[in-house]
């Protein structure tokens, strides 16, 4: 990935975004403009999601914005805190066809902590919230009651376990002790629970009762995608970007989270890098690709709340038709929980053949 020369600042001025402007969802709307939606964050982590239109130079490269309001504010009680707090956060969107709507899924910070939250649009302006996604129970895992974050949707409909067209969405449930934070630190090789340690897919029905899409958030199969496997992902992934069909299958972005050095310390710090899956065209459940490396890493840097700050966080994806490149994709990210970011990347003709599956025996070293 080659990161772009636009980098989106916080209005400081604008006490909605004095807390940071980041994780945008990204996409073209009905008359061809490019929108994000990013997550602001006001005093006392107070999260808003945004709108913004992208604006392009005369070669078609993204050089600003145009703020347009709010798309979503913490108005119900799953995204609202008893300390006056609040959330609507980190969310993606994407035109899933067969609904003929955008939908949004974006991480609800409620008094329980975070849930995976739904919204649609038919024009990317005005939203409709879904409410909580509900999974069903699957091999004695309970996805509900657990913290779950990272959600987004696919495009088309894809074959759940038994085959059937439906709508589906990555996301990443936090079981405990699967935190960064929980295994940092651990000098021995860790034994990894492939079911607890993954992104998983879920699927709902699309057949509509009328025109109320709000039983699309019952998900009702699951099927596991990915654990860590290398070492720079090693404490955690979780999906990115929402999925893109490529001349190699479904693409995502995700992002993977080590400890590193610090450059002239002996320190280590949480990592937060981007890497690259492809999903098999015809069986999204199946990986014909996976990042051994990650394609873009976070340059060190100390926000304005005085924290440390080392993170990469892929959320928004662009396909370059509009210019005559559908190889290029611009991927807009959280740039060290402050600021956006935007790297272009190339689909080459063939993709290296490398190991990719999850380690049999779950070790991460």
């Amino acid at each position: 990935m080659k990161p772009l020369g636009l980098v989106i600042e916080p209005d400081m001025n604008n006490p909605h975004e004095v807390g940071g402007i980041l994780n945008p969802a990204a996409a073209r709307g009905p008359d061809g403009e490019l929108y994000l939606f990013p997550r602001i964050v006001a005093e006392n982590n107070y999260s808003r999601i945004g709108i913004l239109k992208v604006l392009f130079d005369h070669a078609g490269e993204p050089v600003g914005v145009e703020r347009l309001g709010i798309a979503l504010e913490p108005t119900e009680p799953y995204e609202l805190r008893p300390d006056g707090g609040g959330g609507c956060e980190d969310p993606r969107v994407t035109y899933v066809q067969p609904l003929d709507r955008y939908l949004m899924t974006y991480t609800a910070f409620s008094p329980l902590g975070p849930r995976v939250a739904l919204a649609v649009s038919k024009d990317l302006l005005t939203w409709e919230r879904l409410g909580l996604a509900t999974f069903e129970p699957f091999e004695g895992l309970e996805f509900n009651g657990i913290d779950n974050k990272d959600a987004t949707g696919f495009p088309a409909a894809i074959p759940n376990p038994s085959g059937r067209p439906e709508l589906a969405i990555l996301h990443r449930p936090l079981f405990p002790d699967t935190l960064p934070e929980d295994n940092a630190d651990k000098d021995e090789d860790r034994i990894i629970d492939l079911h607890k340690e993954s992104i998983w897919i879920s699927y709902s029905s699309m057949e509509l009762t009328g025109d109320d899409p709000a039983q699309l958030s019952n998900f009702t199969s699951h099927h596991r995608l990915a654990a860590p496997v290398s070492p720079w992902e090693a404490l955690k992934i979780g999906s990115g970007t929402p999925p893109v069909m490529t001349r190699h299958g479904w693409m995502i972005v995700y992002h993977g989270v080590s400890e590193m050095l610090e450059p002239n310390t002996n320190e280590e710090r949480i990592t937060y890098s981007a890497g690259v899956m492809m999903m098999s065209k015809e069986h999204p459940q199946k990986l014909v690709y996976r990042s051994m490396k990650p394609v873009l890493v976070p340059q060190p840097s100390t926000g304005p709340r005085g924290t440390p700050s080392n993170v990469v966080f892929p959320t928004g994806i662009d396909r370059r038709t509009d210019i005559d490149q559908p190889h290029r994709y611009d991927v807009y990210y959280g740039l060290n929980d402050f600021r956006i970011g935007v790297a272009r990347i190339d689909v080459p003709p063939n993709i290296p053949h490398v190991p990719m599956a999850d380690p049999p025996s779950g070790t991460i070293t």
